[in-house]
């Protein structure tokens, strides 16, 4: 199965590069391009792509609007944030919005390859430790209701989650099977209302549920 890209960036230079990078790899492919985030939000409803990969500094619409927008849609695909800096309230706002992990700029062609197949997959968490240094800034802000609705040991497969392992791992960790992990992980969502695995451990560090520090 091949994967669908839109690049969004407002550097052709940037956009020109990624394309490449996205377009040697097998199972890959760029099905549109576009220079912001009001011209992301048209060409994602036009060519309906598995993941948008999104610049946060743009102009007129930037990526945090052109985020939300998308994810608002119908079947919205997964967002990857690109950033030239980490340590950025522009991609907190964008994870906050709905993206599903972010890249810099700086990262080497196979980390970006790798990136977008792990954001597409869902499975597993990327960065867990800089989203968790990212939360860990602005400390608990909010509460969750689903924070209390969850049962022992869906509790201890959002802990597992902050840590970053996938279903895999923590089937191994909690000496379950995976398809019991990943009935737990669907339900986590669930009561978190959170539409992945990173909305579930941004909601897991603002309500305190666990520390980031």
């Amino acid at each position: 199965m091949t994967l669908s890209v839109v690049i969004v960036d407002d550097e052709d230079l940037i956009r020109t590069g990624l394309r490449i990078i996205i377009e040697s790899e097998p199972g890959l492919s760029v099905v549109g391009e576009a220079r912001d985030g009001a011209e992301a939000v048209s060409v994602v409803r036009a060519t309906r792509p598995d993941l948008v990969l999104m610049d946060v500094r743009m102009p007129a619409v930037d990526g945090i609007q052109a985020t939300r927008r998308i994810l608002s849609g119908e079947a919205p695909p997964k967002v990857l944030v690109v950033t030239t800096f980490e340590n950025d309230d522009y991609v907190y706002e964008a994870l906050r919005a709905g993206a599903s992990g972010f890249l810099l700029k700086r990262a080497r062609p196979e980390e970006l390859v790798h990136a977008i197949r792990l954001v597409a997959s869902g499975d597993s968490l990327l960065f867990p430790a800089a989203i968790r240094s990212l939360t860990a800034a602005r400390g608990a802000s909010r509460t969750v209701p689903g924070i209390g609705r969850l049962t022992a040991r869906e509790a201890d497969v959002l802990r597992l989650m902050t840590r970053g392992l996938s279903n895999g791992e923590i089937a191994a960790e909690l000496v379950v099977g995976a398809e019991t992990v990943k009935t737990h992980v669907r339900n986590v969502l669930a009561k978190l209302d959170a539409r992945d695995r990173t909305q579930a451990v941004i909601s897991a560090y603002e309500s305190g549920f666990v520390s980031p520090r």
